[in-house]
C-alpha cells in the first residue's frame, strides 16, 4: 500500500490541472480542474464502453439504451451512477474512444436527464456530481467542439446554481460539509468568481470549525467521515494554491487535526476501528491520505472531544468508545456501542465490533447499530441507546436518529507499575433500568494481556427495575480468529492467522461460543464467532475476564488456571 500511495502521489503531485487553454478568452470559462485522489481502474473503462455499469455490488447492462433511463437495482447503485465518480476510470484509460464515451454519457445527462431523477437532487449526490464534473473536465472537454463546451458549461453552472440554492435544506453533518466543499471547488474552477470564492470559503471555514472537533474527530463520531472528507479537502487545498489564493486557515487547521485522528483509529493490519457507522476500510484511499501525513508519530492516547481512548502496549492495541452519542440531528448513523472496544495484536485483529457492510446497509442497519453488535455489555437484551422506530418518523427525519442514550460517560486513565488502567462508566441504562455499567481495562506494559472487569450497579438513589436483571457480556471475534472452548467451559483458546495463540479466561463464569457476523468485510458479511457470558445482576453483578497471549495447549492452560487464583484488578 505504501508503494501504491507513493506511485499515486507521483502522478498527482504538483497543482491542479489548468483547463483554461482548452477554450481561452471566455469570461465564463473553466480555468482549472482539481485532482481526484480516488483510485481509478482503466480496465473498468472497457466495461462502461460495453454498457456494463458495476456499482455497489450490482451490474446493469444498457443493451443500447441510456443508462439513465434504466431502473436502478438499489439506492447505493443509483447514488454511484448519479455521482459520476466513474468518469475517473474512463480518464485512466485516456484514449480517444474513452474520451468520446465520456462526452456522450455526460451529454446524455446534461441534455436529457437533469431533473428526471429525484435522487440526483439529494445534497450529497449533487455535490459529488459537481466535483466529478469539475475534476474530470480535461477528459470530457478534450477533443470537443464549441457547441458541446457551451452545453457542458450551461449544465454544470445549472447544477452549481441548484447546489447553492439547496444549502438551506442540507442534512447536518458530513453532507453539509460536502456541499460546501463542492461550492468552493466551483468558485475556484470557474472564471470571475471572486465573490463566490470569498463567500464559499467563509461558509466552509465556519462549518469546519463546527464539525471538526479540537482533537480532529468528526462530530458524528464516525471514523469513516474523516476519510470521505479528507479525500476532498486535500485536493481543495491544492486548488487554492494553484489559483495563488491563500487557503483559509480553518481548512489548513482542520486537515492538520484530522490526519492524526486517522492513525488513532487504525489497527496494526491497516484497518480502521468499527465505530458509529464505519464499514470496511477503503485501503486504497487510506494509503493515499496517509501519504500526505508528515507527522508519522505514535497515535495520541486520548481523544477527549471525540470520546475515544487508545491503549498501546507492545504489539497490542485497544481502542475504546468512551463518549456519549452525538446530538440527535447528527446521529443518523451513530451506534449504541458505548464502552465497546476493539483489540488487536500486531497485524491481527482479535476483538471487533460488527461494523456496517459497504452495500446493502439498509438490510443490516438496525442490527449493526444495536448494542448486541458491539463488544460490550447488554442489559436485558436492550440497547443502551433508543432509536426512532416509527416508519413515519423515519421518513420525516430522513433516518432513525438516537433519541435517548448515555448522557454521562466517565473515564479515568492511570499508569500503574505493570501497565495502564482505564476506568469507564456510562448511564445509558439508568433511565429505564436504574443501573450504571462500569468497565475497567488493564493493559500490561508488554502487551501480553488485557484484563477487564464489567460491573452493573444501581444508579445513585435508584434500584434495579424493568422486570429483569439478566445481562450479557459479548466479545465479537474477527473471522480470521479460530476459537475453541476450554474444557472447563470458563474460557476459550484463540488462534490468530499468524499462529499466535491467545487465551480468553474468566474467574468463575461460563463462556459460550455463539454465532456472530462480521459486516465490514470487503467481500460482504461473513460469519464469525462471539464469546458470550450471561449473568444475573442480582446474583453476580460483576464479571472479571482476561485476554492473555499464550503458547500453551488448552489442556496446559486449564492446569495452569486451576493452580492459581485470578489476580485482582488494580482499581
Amino acid at each position: 500500500m505504501g508503494r501504491f500511495a507513493r506511485s499515486l502521489m507521483s502522478n498527482v503531485s504538483g497543482v491542479s490541472v489548468s483547463v483554461s487553454g482548452l477554450w481561452p478568452g471566455r469570461a465564463d470559462r473553466l480555468i482549472i480542474a482539481p485532482h481526484d485522489l480516488r483510485t481509478s481502474d482503466a480496465t473498468r473503462a472497457a466495461e462502461i464502453y460495453a454498457g456494463r455499469f458495476v456499482f455497489a455490488g450490482k451490474i446493469v447492462t444498457c443493451h443500447g439504451r441510456s443508462i439513465f433511463d434504466l431502473e436502478p437495482p438499489s439506492e447505493d447503485w443509483e447514488v454511484a451512477l448519479l455521482g459520476f465518480g466513474w468518469l475517473r476510470h474512463l480518464r485512466a484509460a485516456d484514449t480517444a474512444l474513452t474520451r468520446a464515451n465520456a462526452r456522450a454519457l455526460v451529454d446524455d445527462w446534461i441534455t436529457n436527464q437533469i431533473g428526471r431523477h429525484p435522487l440526483s437532487r439529494r445534497a450529497d449526490v449533487l455535490a459529488r456530481r459537481v466535483i466529478s464534473l469539475l475534476s474530470q473536465a480535461p477528459l470530457v472537454l478534450a477533443d470537443s467542439d464549441g457547441k458541446f463546451y457551451r452545453r457542458y458549461l450551461r449544465g454544470l453552472t445549472r447544477e452549481i446554481r441548484y447546489l447553492r440554492y439547496s444549502t438551506i435544506d442540507i442534512p447536518d453533518g458530513a453532507p453539509r460539509l460536502q456541499v460546501l466543499i463542492a461550492l468552493c471547488y466551483a468558485a475556484l474552477c470557474l472564471a470571475n468568481q471572486a465573490k463566490h470564492i470569498r463567500s464559499a470559503s467563509r461558509k466552509l471555514s465556519e462549518e469546519l470549525q463546527r464539525q471538526i472537533l479540537p482533537d480532529g474527530g468528526h462530530v458524528s463520531r464516525n471514523p469513516g467521515a474523516l476519510i470521505e472528507l479528507l479525500i476532498d479537502l486535500l485536493p481543495l487545498r491544492q486548488t487554492f494554491a494553484a489559483r495563488n489564493i491563500a487557503p483559509p486557515p480553518a481548512l489548513l487547521n482542520a486537515i492538520d487535526r484530522m490526519m492524526p485522528m486517522l492513525r488513532f483509529f487504525r489497527h496494526g493490519d491497516g484497518n480502521m476501528a468499527l465505530f458509529n457507522g464505519m464499514g470496511g476500510t477503503p485501503s486504497d484511499l487510506l494509503a493515499t491520505l496517509l501519504a500526505y501525513d508528515d507527522t508519522h508519530g505514535t497515535p495520541m492516547a486520548n481523544m477527549p472531544h471525540s470520546g475515544f481512548q487508545r491503549l498501546d502496549a507492545g504489539p497490542m492495541t485497544v481502542i475504546v468508545d468512551t463518549g456519549p452519542p452525538p446530538p440527535p440531528h447528527l446521529s443518523h448513523e451513530a451506534h449504541a456501542g458505548c464502552l465497546a472496544f476493539e483489540l488487536s495484536s500486531g497485524a491481527s485483529r482479535i476483538v471487533i465490533n460488527c461494523g456496517l457492510p459497504s452495500t446493502g446497509r439498509d438490510n443490516w442497519r438496525t442490527f449493526a447499530r444495536s448494542t448486541v453488535a458491539h463488544s460490550t455489555l447488554t442489559y436485558h437484551n436492550t440497547s443502551s441507546c433508543t432509536f426512532v422506530e416509527m416508519s413515519a418518523m423515519k421518513r420525516l427525519l430522513h433516518g432513525a436518529p438516537i433519541v435517548s442514550g448515555p448522557t454521562r460517560v466517565e473515564n479515568f486513565r492511570e499508569v500503574v507499575p505493570d501497565g495502564t488502567v482505564l476506568s469507564t462508566s456510562h448511564n445509558g441504562y439508568a433511565a429505564k433500568f436504574g443501573l450504571i455499567h462500569r468497565r475497567v481495562l488493564v493493559a500490561a506494559n508488554d502487551g501480553s494481556r488485557l484484563d477487564g472487569e464489567d460491573t452493573v450497579t444501581p444508579a445513585q438513589g435508584a434500584r434495579l427495575r424493568g422486570g429483569g436483571s439478566d445481562y450479557a457480556l459479548r466479545f465479537h471475534l474477527h473471522p480470521a480468529v479460530k476459537a475453541s472452548r476450554l474444557s472447563d467451559g470458563r474460557g476459550a483458546m484463540l488462534v490468530l492467522p499468524n499462529r499466535e495463540v491467545w487465551t480468553f479466561e474468566t474467574f468463575d463464569d461460563r463462556v459460550d461460543l455463539e454465532d456472530s457476523v462480521f459486516l465490514a468485510g470487503n467481500d460482504g458479511p461473513r460469519r464469525t464467532t462471539q464469546l458470550v457470558i450471561r449473568q444475573d445482576a442480582q446474583q453476580a453483578p460483576s464479571i472479571r475476564w482476561s485476554f492473555v497471549r499464550s503458547s500453551t495447549s488448552p489442556t496446559e492452560t486449564n492446569a495452569r488456571r486451576n493452580a492459581r487464583r485470578e489476580p485482582e484488578l488494580p482499581l
